[in-house]
């Protein structure tokens, strides 16, 4: 595999995009379509485990390079960075795993008093440590996509098009006073309007 500044923002768009998708599929408490289920949730641990390790090998891949380019260092620093952020979003998943679990088990006991307020602190649990998968999610992807502008710049099209539209634009004069904008409104729209 061939390392150069464009194949490494490419990669790391990618596993962002990635982590977008992750993002979008969490489970939604009390959703009609994506409410908590164990499966979808164990399913998604087991996904975010292989991106974990996809990352450990990406920054493996470039420590082990010998003829490192001079962006290489930025690029093993945001894949590394990235396995924190992967790492608290599967936890979280984890801790919906087990409250899941736990709402299984205590299924037949929902009608009793204790066993209804510790299932309703289980739905609890998991409305915020679904809120924590979806910041670290957002994290991880975010991270990487600004990492990737660092590594390899617009291209010098985008560059191109982007000073046309920010100097083409005329700056905005001063608004007129309030009364000036009435006094100069033709006098039967005045009228119609009310």
């Amino acid at each position: 595999m061939n390392s150069n500044p464009l194949s490494d923002a490419l990669a790391m768009r990618a596993t962002a995009s990635a982590f977008d998708a992750h993002r979008g599929k969490l489970p939604v408490p009390g959703g009609p379509h994506r409410s908590p289920d164990s499966v979808a949730v164990a399913r998604q641990i087991s996904e975010l485990g292989k991106m974990i390790t996809d990352l450990g090998d990406e920054v493996l891949f470039r420590a082990t390079d010998q003829d490192r380019e001079v962006h290489t260092a930025r690029v093993i620093t945001s894949f590394a960075a990235t396995v924190r952020p992967a790492g608290e979003a599967a936890a979280a998943l984890g801790a919906v795993a087990h409250q899941l679990s736990f709402l299984d088990q205590t299924e037949h006991l929902r009608d009793q008093p204790d066993a209804r307020d510790a299932r309703e602190a289980a739905v609890r649990v998991m409305d915020d440590v679904l809120g924590t998968a979806e910041v670290a999610l957002r994290e991880a992807a975010d991270s990487l996509h600004a990492a990737s502008a660092t590594v390899s710049p617009p291209s010098v099209r985008l560059q191109a098009a982007r000073s046309r539209s920010t100097t083409a634009a005329p700056a905005p004069g001063p608004l007129p006073p309030a009364g000036a904008l009435a006094a100069a409104a033709p006098q039967d729209r005045i009228a119609r309007s009310r």
